[in-house]
């Protein structure tokens, strides 16, 4: 039997997983890693141990899984997009990765906005965030002088680590799309663009397509590791795009709803002169010729380990979903907003702050656990609607991730969005989209969705209960108005705790 390797570099842990060529999941090894928080809005990681736990990982999976390293044929890559990893000209890391869900560049989206105007959204299809690329480029610049000068190349997380795994440097379009400087359309950096914010262009990676074969593995990392040196790889894609091949999300009319440490909900399409409002992304996809529209609950599933942390530390995720079971629909009406980080669709504020609204002496531990899962959903449900206004109805949604286990938080799904929810066999997220990456590069499929048809199999259906529906779509309309109505305190209270940090 001949295998597959696909390694997801997330945000808080990597994983790899061992695909065989008649899509079984032969084995599965997960690294955890630190992130950095040095300020508040401040988020960054050591480039070092993605390599690190990734060379761990491997050694593992390669020893747990007794298979011959002759019989692993080829591995690629997904990972978290934005991270910005700065390299000098001796390929060293200058300083920590500065990740996607850093909020330090709202200055450097405004002079972005300014400078660029219309041109950006005509250029890269999406709007200047913090999340992005070209902004923490722009903030090494203007904050950091002598690392800005010693910048060699910048590359993108997992282009970083198959840099450190083949020795070769590029990037792909799907991950590229995602830094604010590529052209969407014609597939290149835009020299129109870094020549108006004035950055030097040999900064900029050479560029490849997803599936390309980028060399093999050097002979240091297959030592290692138990692997082989005729081990092919290949560039890989955004961990999002990724997500979207290993849910077979490679047609028009499905939708993908991931939940992890964020929240994205992602639609293909076939239209690149298409340009979306309300924050909403507009990405290369893993197949050629080919997009994706998503937007991004930046603080989904990240909200739930906040709050467990929290308030209820002793309980595990399992307990506390079943505490919220317990609750009623709409949690008793209580609702809560998920903006402990900022929010990025359709709001795009960093400044923007959570709240739990309508508390009263009724509501207990249940109702609260059941409000954070409503109002991830609820949030991510405002860009189902900006899709559904833009585009082909959607009534079909894939959900994977920490979201897909659990019965109660896949309903809740199906009821807010009013869709049919469909949970995978095989929910290995953006692994596994790497993973057929690799297997369509090696020859073992023509196209990734014949790899698709062989490798995504359903395991169950969830279909909206009317009665929620309703009680769900009012429900919804009382979310919608928090934000306006508490904008202007959450952000008067964020510049006076950022007054106090510079104070003390």
């Amino acid at each position: 039997m001949k295998y597959v390797i696909g390694i997801d570099l997330g945000t808080s842990s990597v994983k790899v997983i061992l695909v065989s060529q008649e899509g079984e999941v032969k084995q599965t090894v997960t690294k955890e890693y630190p992130i950095i928080h040095e300020k508040p809005g401040y988020s960054e990681q050591d480039p070092e141990q993605w390599v690190l736990q990734t060379l761990q990982a491997l050694t593992e999976l390669v020893q747990l899984s007794a298979v011959p390293s002759s019989d692993i044929e080829g591995l690629s890559f997904s990972g978290q997009m934005h991270g910005l990893v700065l390299l000098n000209r001796e390929d060293k890391v200058i300083r920590p990765a500065i990740l996607w869900n850093d909020t330090r560049s709202t200055s450097q989206c405004l002079k972005i906005k300014k400078q660029l105007g219309s041109r950006l959204l005509e250029i890269t299809k999406n709007p200047a965030l913090e999340g992005l690329t070209l902004p923490k480029l722009l903030w090494v610049q203007e904050n950091e002088e002598e690392n800005f000068r010693n910048i060699s190349v910048f590359l993108l997380p997992k282009d970083y680590l198959r840099f450190r795994l083949t020795g070769r440097i590029a990037s792909e379009y799907s991950d590229a799309a995602g830094t604010l400087l590529l052209n969407i359309e014609n597939q290149s950096w835009s020299t129109e663009i870094i020549q108006s914010l004035d950055l030097p262009k040999e900064i900029c990676p050479p560029l490849v397509e997803s599936g390309e074969f980028v060399g093999n593995l050097l002979p240091e990392i297959a030592g290692y590791t138990g692997l082989s040196v005729s081990t092919k790889v290949f560039a890989g894609g955004a961990d999002n795009a990724c997500g979207a091949v290993g849910a077979g999300i490679l047609s028009k009319g499905k939708a993908l709803c991931s939940i992890g440490t964020s929240g994205v909900l992602l639609a293909y399409d076939k239209d690149s002169s298409r340009t979306l409002n309300a924050n909403v992304h507009f990405f290369n996809h893993i197949e050629k010729d080919s997009y994706y529209k998503m937007g991004v609950t930046l603080a989904a599933g990240y909200s739930l380990r906040w709050f467990k942390q929290t308030f209820m530390e002793s309980e595990n995720f399992s307990s506390l979903l079943e505490k919220a079971g317990e609750s009623s629909v709409g949690a008793n009406y209580l609702l809560f907003t998920p903006y402990l980080i900022g929010e990025r669709t359709p709001h795009a504020d960093s400044k923007i702050r959570g709240t739990f609204t309508g508390i009263n002496g009724t509501h207990r531990k249940q109702d609260f656990v059941r409000a954070v899962i409503e109002g991830i959903v609820f949030s991510i449900h405002e860009t189902l609607q900006v899709f559904r206004s833009n585009g082909p109805a959607i009534d079909t949604i894939i959900s994977i991730g920490g979201g897909a286990n659990s019965d109660l938080w896949l309903q809740i799904q199906a009821d807010i969005f009013d869709a049919k929810i469909i949970k995978l066999n095989n929910d290995q997220g953006p692994g596994m989209g790497a993973a057929m990456i690799a297997a369509t590069g090696l020859g073992w499929f023509n196209t990734l969705k014949e790899c698709a048809s062989k490798y995504v199999s359903i395991s169950y259906s969830y279909y909206p209960i009317q009665e929620n529906v309703n009680k769900y779509k009012k429900l919804y309309q009382l979310y919608k108005d928090i934000y306006t109505q508490t904008a202007s305190i959450n952000h008067q209270l964020f510049d006076l705790n950022q007054i106090n940090n510079q104070t003390y």
